[in-house]
């Protein structure tokens, strides 16, 4: 059986800094560009989020009359310890080796306090396998974050941390992937319905 996963980024927060576990808001007033994601995803699917309210609201706001998982804090953005709600330039100023090289190689580099790109991979790749073993064969929307996002974009497309940075996650955007008995399978990236 194929669990198809609709990986779906909140709304904007306009925040011009670095946003990981800070429960920022999302701005959720464009209703058209909510309607058409409501309408692009599934009526049957399963519906799922972090368990910052930026992720929540937006699913609530595109819920319809889908099912609702609990949060999953598992499902949240980045850690980004010290750097939380700091401009790269600001970061760059006291540690330009270490954000550099969290950002540019990314891998086993972590922010101070928080975690690095592994370690994000492994926490949100347990909750995504927990919810497919759960729920095989059902489809999911996940509403998350850019990073949430790209650690399922990278499983899919065997991609390297360096190479799914690359991609593009706009807010209210959709990126498929999929996983069944050929493994795992990307779809569209960064739809904006």
């Amino acid at each position: 059986m194929t669990t198809r996963l609709y990986l779906v980024r909140h709304g904007p927060t306009h925040a011009k800094c670095m946003v990981g576990w800070s429960d920022l808001p999302a701005d959720l007033s464009d209703t058209a560009a909510l309607n058409r994601l409501s309408e692009y995803l599934p009526a049957k699917a399963l519906v799922v989020s972090s368990d910052l309210s930026r992720a929540a609201e937006t699913a609530s706001a595109i819920q319809g009359r889908r099912e609702r998982l609990p949060h999953a804090r598992a499902l949240r953005e980045i850690h980004f310890g010290a750097w939380e709600l700091r401009t790269w330039a600001e970061v760059d100023a006291e540690d330009p080796e270490r954000i550099r090289a969290y950002w540019e190689t990314p891998g086993d580099v972590t922010p101070p306090g928080g975690e690095s790109w592994h370690q994000v991979c492994a926490r949100v790749n347990a909750a995504i396998d927990a919810l497919i073993a759960t729920h095989q064969g059902r489809d999911l929307i996940v509403v998350g974050h850019f990073g949430q996002i790209l650690t399922q974009i990278q499983r899919a497309e065997m991609l390297t941390a360096e190479e799914v940075f690359a991609h593009r996650i706009d807010n209210l955007s959709v990126s498929e992937v999929s996983y069944g008995p050929d493994g795992w399978q990307a779809g569209v990236i960064n739809h904006l319905p």
